[in-house]
């Protein structure tokens, strides 16, 4: 990533900007207040060093606070964006793309959000529009082929649909 995109922040929908201050609200207040009352509660069961209930009580609050910090930094370099940037046809940040690799049969796409994981919606996999596919895309319509270095080599790809 160039120091330009990182200062660029991440796109998100101001949907998914609510709903992530609110679920960030919600892990300093009333998600820390029941891990320590759990924490508590294990620490009166006796000795720490063979208390499972405490161990997991501490893992959890570990990986709270690390979502904690991760919100932290997320939001405040979050750029707000409509949903379905390009909103001409066009993929942009918010678009769900259709793609065939180059030598798969007709009927073998697959579906990827153009975007932050943070706005991924349902199992559906996520490309960042910073990634080498997610460049190659930005700015294509349905029907075009787009090429992008992948770990292996290079790939080609044809966008069969845009959905904003």
């Amino acid at each position: 990533m160039t120091p330009n995109e990182q200062s660029e922040g991440t796109k998100l929908t101001q949907e998914t900007y609510d709903r992530l201050v609110a679920e960030l609200e919600d892990l300093t207040t009333r998600g820390r207040t029941e891990i320590a009352t759990t924490i508590e509660a294990a620490r009166a069961l006796g000795d720490l060093s063979e208390n499972g209930d405490y161990h997991a009580a501490k893992d959890t609050q570990g990986k709270m606070e690390s979502r904690i910090r991760q919100l932290h930094a997320l939001l405040k370099e979050a750029t707000i964006v409509e949903g379905g940037e390009a909103g001409d046809g066009s993929v942009g940040a918010g678009s769900i793309v259709t793609l065939r690799y180059e030598g798969d049969d007709e009927d073998d796409v697959q579906r990827y959000f153009v975007g932050s994981i943070e706005e991924r919606r349902g199992d559906m996999a996520v490309v960042s529009p910073s990634a080498p596919l997610g460049k190659a895309l930005l700015g294509r319509r349905a029907g075009d082929t787009v090429q992008y270095e992948a770990p292996g080599g290079a790939l080609r790809v044809e966008i069969v649909e845009v959905q904003a």
